[in-house]
């Protein structure tokens, strides 16, 4: 009886272990013994290739940032989906929140690259990332709005150090102030920008004077002299200064018209630095540095929606009873989820965990898209060092099959504790 049933098996299993032997058995034998091979794959290079897993500077930051991402990235999607799954048990419209944070599941990897690529572009008009960085930089410490203007040879003023300019000789009372910029667009302007006006000086004693751009849009003007066509440097904040201390200062109106007290009489006019100061462009999210944070932050988006489902579905399953219990004896909310809630579900967080550590081993998609060409050697990983180094301009099919090797050693202890704990369930 049993011999025919396993002739039956035999033949119904044969198709199922032929692909699994041509598909995945194959490639891992003949990548191990590929690996054994020198770059042209004729002679027998040793351990070379593993040498050079760890004395090559490229693939030592490779395995450097696979070791950040197993670290980070797991944990932080299983802790935003645990607090997911956790909060929109209380809300009315949970699912809605639940259908609306597992949606990025749905799309590919390349996909959420092409998207995070330009959420991280450095133009605030085009990076939604930069745009609120410089929207909230600004609402503190707004951007000057002549951040290139600057003085001409011919012109009154000279560089007072620091990124401002000051008058070549002291002002007086009774003779208006001319303070000529150049280098900014007629159309960077600010938008309240009126033509220039000539002032005259103040019967009071006080100091009057125009700043103006001397520029005449499609030429003709004269240097020094305001030019019906120049427009004032509105709101732009000028200062007396006396012995290197600022005496009076004044912003100028959209004519560029302003006015200081007979105080600064005898001093020097200056325009202050924080008129020329460029403006915040925001954070470079896709430099050296942050590259690859950046990147685990886009896998982080896609991948807490698994977690909270499937966390989410073993709270469902969770005695309600001993919560109640515990509510009764006098636990606040956070007890309850820290010594009932977390320890009941830590099953399935190791699911989720171990999953998500499995997959951030084998992470190429998202790499090879957001990180551009100049910061792709900063926020390598083995999957993506195993293409470059298999197919790319230099390539060397030993070392690349050398680096699969590794990351199949990697894969394989994370896999039998996955094994281990799936048994010890089963015989509960």
């Amino acid at each position: 009886m049993t011999g025919t049933r396993r002739v039956i098996a035999a033949a119904f299993l044969l198709p199922a272990l032929v692909l699994l032997g041509a598909l995945v058995v194959y490639p891992i034998v003949y990548s191990v013994y590929r690996s054994f091979l020198d770059q042209s794959g004729t002679g027998f290079a040793g351990l070379d290739n593993y040498k050079a897993l760890f004395t090559d500077d490229t693939i030592r930051t490779a395995v450097r940032n696979n070791a950040i991402w197993v670290v980070f990235a797991p944990t932080v999607a299983t802790a935003l989906g645990l607090i997911f799954a956790v909060l929109t048990e209380r809300i009315r419209w949970g699912t809605a929140f639940k259908l609306i944070v597992f949606m990025p599941m749905a799309i590919s990897m390349l996909a959420a690259g092409i998207i995070f690529r330009l959420v991280y572009d450095q133009a605030p008009e085009r990076g939604v990332a930069n745009a609120v960085a410089v929207g909230v930089h600004d609402t503190f410490a707004a951007s000057s709005g002549f951040p290139k203007a600057h003085p001409l040879p011919v012109h009154p003023l000279k560089s007072g150090g620091g990124g401002s300019f000051v008058t070549k000789e002291p002002v007086r009372a009774g003779e208006p102030v001319r303070l000529p910029l150049v280098g900014v667009a007629p159309a960077k302007m600010p938008d309240g920008a009126r033509p220039a006006k000539a002032v005259t000086a103040a019967a009071d004693g006080r100091i009057t004077g125009t700043a103006w751009l001397d520029f005449t849009k499609g030429g003709g003007g004269k240097p020094n002299v305001v030019d019906p066509k120049e427009l004032g440097l509105d709101g732009i904040t000028v200062e007396a200064v006396r012995d290197g201390k600022v005496v009076a200062s004044a912003t100028a109106g959209a004519d560029g018209v302003f006015t200081l007290p007979a105080s600064a009489d005898g001093a020097q006019i200056r325009l202050p630095a924080e008129n020329f100061r460029e403006p915040y462009n925001g954070v470079d999210w896709l430099g050296p540095s942050l590259v690859t944070p950046g990147i685990i932050g886009s896998y982080v988006w896609m991948w807490a929606g698994f977690a909270m489902v499937l966390i989410a579905a073993g709270l469902a399953g969770l005695p309600r009873e001993l919560l109640e219990a515990a509510r009764v004896d006098g636990a606040n909310e956070w007890q309850v989820f820290r010594r009932i809630t977390v320890p009941m579900l830590a099953p399935v967080l190791a699911v989720v965990l171990v999953t998500l550590m499995i997959n951030v081993l084998k992470i190429f998609d998202l790499v090879f898209i957001i990180a551009p060409g100049s910061s792709q050697d900063d926020a390598n990983v083995l999957a993506l060092q195993l293409y470059r180094s298999s197919f790319g301009t230099d390539a060397d099919l030993g070392v690349g099959s050398a680096i699969a090797v590794l990351l199949l050693l990697l894969v394989i202890p994370v896999m039998l504790f996955n094994i281990r704990r799936m048994r010890r369930e089963g015989r509960r």
